[in-house]
């Protein structure tokens, strides 16, 4: 399973780190299982909100206004505009990557 998730990371990410890909895999566990639960919606707000709320906020510990998060969900949604299903774990680690942050996930 990481290595397709690490396949869609390397269409966005060239030097894509697979233990950090599998440390993701490893942090959304059993939501992979459901298809809704393992893709991202840009086009919901609530959706983008769980992101920044659960994600940036809870486990990557960001303190930055909530406009400033938004706006790097946007940034990553905008990088994979091209990709009607986004994957959360792609999604997830792009955002990782523009914090700095991948090194947690190892």
């Amino acid at each position: 399973m990481t290595t397709d998730y690490s396949e869609d990371v390397k269409k966005y990410a060239k030097h894509c780190d697979e233990a950090c890909v599998a440390g993701i895999v490893r942090h959304l566990g059993i939501a992979l299982r459901s298809r809704d639960a393992s893709m991202v919606s840009c086009s919901d707000e609530s959706e983008r909100n769980r992101v920044r709320d659960s994600f940036l906020r809870k486990k990557l510990g960001r303190t930055e206004a909530d406009a400033s998060l938004d706006e790097a969900i946007l940034e990553v949604c905008q990088a994979m505009k091209d990709t009607r299903q986004k994957h959360r774990v792609t999604f997830y680690y792009l955002l990782a990557e523009k914090f700095g942050q991948l090194d947690m996930f190892k």
